[in-house]
């Protein structure tokens, strides 16, 4: 039997997903932050091992692997990458340091601007200048471009990142620069601009360019030795590798932009949403992923989860290179409950999985929100977790929500304060705060989109959400929740919907009312040309390959411009449509899209065109989403109950055994629901149905 896997490393835990026919198997196990390319390892052998066969046999009938990974998210987070230079054209030196006046919260005087990634000693200029319309104003001075790589080879940078001025009109002057810099600082991890965001503005190009220079060496030497490993233990395809724009690609195509793997993990939870609600009839979807680390929110609308480029400010940087949208929160089962100048705080900082919470039981001193659902009696004690890889203890759990308690003041005097009612009070406040912190969250998305959250459906996954997901959704005023049955590694199952994808743009910037069709053809043509080259070596036939012709345009004087489709699903290289009536189609499209996201269009003025993109990928089996409910069968007796908290108090809950639960079957809370290596809680007032597939869906009585 022929077999693929997905696999998504988190903060705490590395997921897996095998697909063996239409039989997907889950698997979870700590990841390994010294090395993470151990923890995968470790999991493919845990597979291996249920399957009866050996670590090489069982890779030897892999189809293929999927990754997705946070390399590039934990560097920018930790801030923990190459030593990076800037070169860029003389005049434009701290260009990346005014950040187009950008700040986070302009209101706060105290908000500090993010670490440089390139401060000031780093950022050196060359005589040269390409003017808009690709012609030389000034040659590539090489004598001053050989002197800054001696300044920079002095400071012991292991990264250079490139940013001429209009390079991706003419890009000769950086291709030259890129051979110098390679002779000058040998072993330096080199990018140009012209290769990783070849379109204007000026500062979302350096500014991604930058962030690829910073993380590369990571992402490529972390790849490199997961593929060294793979290969040695007997897989002979390529690795595919998540990208933030939810398609997959070859690990070669990756590390000629690492940049494009940053968000990557979260993308293939969005991937999963999308193809799991269409199957459900579910097509606009709010996506909630609470795992270890964090909380990721997301929205699928009309079944669509599509990739923008342009403003994606992540970890305080911006990077312009496609992406699924994903706002996240430092919300997760790991993060740190603590007393912030006397008010309660929960994250973002997290206990990951080294030491992780208290009651995993390895060395951790600081409470969670695990540690918070344990004090709840939501999380069991008394079997394994996380598919019986270990048990939770409550030992040293108590005493930590004593001290929590003590400081919040929950009673007047000490003694009061260090019994366990104080504890599971102070416990009781961490799942309230944390919350609140996940709902206002979900409101900030959906406002900012002027979505209404009760329009949609929640889909909620990761091994948190579906503890929280009920009690989110009656905040939000949302009537349904789907609960996935691989909702634990739902995020390594996306990697196995996606497809193959290359989504790349180029710039050109004109008026709709005198187009060069000419030059958008060459345009487009580059693009298919690179497509067909990558795809080729992945391995895939052009004739497989589908393609999105799209366009970026905007009204004149506006900042940002809308990507949309102009031609879906055609051929490669099958440019017919570009014709005499192009112009006004692209027009009649853009004012479409135009009104569906602002809700409005300005009929008397004509749009521009910014730039032409193309989303080509490749179809390849996926997990089969099996939809529609059973009737209702009669409910199950629970196998035992339990002393715990689900928002009304201390009282015994049922507790039901997700293997217990066959399709038809319905469940009236309060009740909790222990699947292999997640928890469902069926809160006061909801409704748990079992369907076909085994997927669960929460509805509000």
């Amino acid at each position: 039997m022929a077999y693929r896997v997905g696999i998504d490393i988190g903060g705490t835990f590395t997921d897996f997903a095998l697909l063996k026919g239409d039989e997907v198997v889950v698997h979870k196990n700590l990841s390994t932050p010294e090395d993470r390319s151990l923890g995968v390892m470790e999991g493919l052998g845990r597979l291996a091992e249920q399957e009866g066969l050996s670590l090489p046999d069982f890779l030897s009938r892999c189809d293929a692997i999927v990754h997705g990974t946070t390399v590039a998210d934990n560097t920018l987070i930790e801030m923990n990458g190459a030593l990076t230079g800037l070169i860029t054209t003389e005049g434009f030196r701290d260009e990346i340091e005014y950040r187009r006046g950008f700040k986070e919260d302009i209101w706060d005087v105290r908000l500090e601007p993010p670490r440089q990634i390139t401060p000031r000693r780093r950022r050196l200029t060359v005589p040269e200048r390409v003017l808009h319309d690709g012609s030389v104003h000034r040659a590539l001075d090489e004598d001053a471009l050989r002197e800054a790589c001696r300044k920079l080879r002095l400071q012991n940078v292991e990264a250079v990142a490139i940013s001429f001025l209009f390079s991706f009109v003419n890009p000769d002057h950086e291709r030259r620069a890129h051979e110098i810099v390679r002779q000058e600082i040998q072993n330096a991890y080199v990018c140009a601009s012209h290769e990783v965001l070849p379109r204007a503005p000026e500062y979302d190009r350096t500014s991604t360019t930058v962030v690829n220079a910073y993380v590369g060496p990571r992402v490529t030497g972390y790849l490199e030795k997961l593929v060294q490993r793979l290969a040695d233990g007997g897989y002979r395809r390529q690795l595919m590798v998540m990208q933030a724009s939810g398609g997959v690609m070859s690990r070669d195509y990756i590390e000629g932009a690492p940049i494009r793997v940053l968000a990557s993990g979260p993308a293939g939870g969005v991937i999963g949403s999308a193809h799991c609600g269409a199957a459900k009839g579910c097509p606009n979807l709010l996506c909630v992923d609470m795992g270890g680390t964090s909380y990721d929110m997301s929205l699928v609308i009309d079944g669509q989860a599509p990739a923008e480029a342009g403003w994606n400010m992540h970890h305080r940087y911006l990077v312009g290179v496609p992406m699924v949208k994903v706002e996240t929160l430092g919300a997760g089962g790991g993060s740190i409950c603590h007393v912030n100048g006397g008010m309660l705080q929960v994250g973002p900082r997290s206990a990951g999985s080294e030491p992780g919470p208290i009651c995993y039981g390895r060395g951790g001193t600081e409470p969670t929100v695990t540690d918070a659902l344990v004090m709840l009696g939501i999380l069991s004690t008394d079997q394994g977790f996380a598919g019986g890889s270990f048990t939770l203890s409550r030992k040293g759990v108590v005493e930590a929500f004593r001290a929590l308690a003590r400081d919040l003041g929950h009673a007047n005097d000490k003694q009061g304060a260090n019994d366990e009612q104080g504890a599971e009070q102070a416990a009781f406040d961490c799942w309230r705060v944390v919350n609140a912190a996940m709902s206002q969250g979900v409101r900030r998305t959906t406002a900012g989109k002027g979505i209404d959250p009760r329009d949609l459906v929640m889909l909620a996954y990761g091994g948190n959400g579906p503890a929280f997901a009920a009690i989110q959704a009656e905040e939000l005023g949302i009537e349904k929740v789907l609960i996935p049955k691989a909702s634990p590694t739902f995020s390594a199952l996306g990697t196995l919907v996606a497809n193959p994808t290359i989504d790349e743009e180029r710039s050109y910037i004109a008026s709709s009312a005198a187009l060069d069709l000419d030059r958008i053809r060459a345009l487009w043509s580059q693009l298919c040309e690179r497509a067909d080259r990558h795809f080729s070596a992945a391995g895939f036939s052009p004739g497989s390959v589908q393609a999105s012709y799209q366009l970026n345009m905007r009204y004149p004087g506006q900042n940002f411009s809308l990507s949309f489709p102009v031609e879906g699903d055609a051929p490669l290289h099958d440019l017919g449509f570009v014709d005499e009536g192009f112009p006004a189609r692209a027009i009649t499209l853009f004012n479409a899209r135009h009104m569906a996201e602002y809700g409005h269009v300005r009929e008397n003025e004509v749009p521009e065109i910014s730039g032409v993109r193309l989303a080509a990928r490749v179809e390849t089996p996926s997990p089969k989403a099996a939809g529609g409910f059973v009737s209702k069968g009669p409910p199950p007796p629970p196998q035992r109950t339990r002393r715990a908290n689900l928002g009304r108090g201390f009282a015994m809950v049922p507790i039901h055994s997700g293997r217990s639960l066959s399709p038809g079957m319905e469940l009236q809370g309060p009740a909790i629901i222990e699947e292999t290596f997640t928890t469902i809680v069926v809160y006061p007032g909801w409704t748990a149905q079992v369907d076909d597939a085994g997927d669960y869906q929460l509805v509000r009585c």
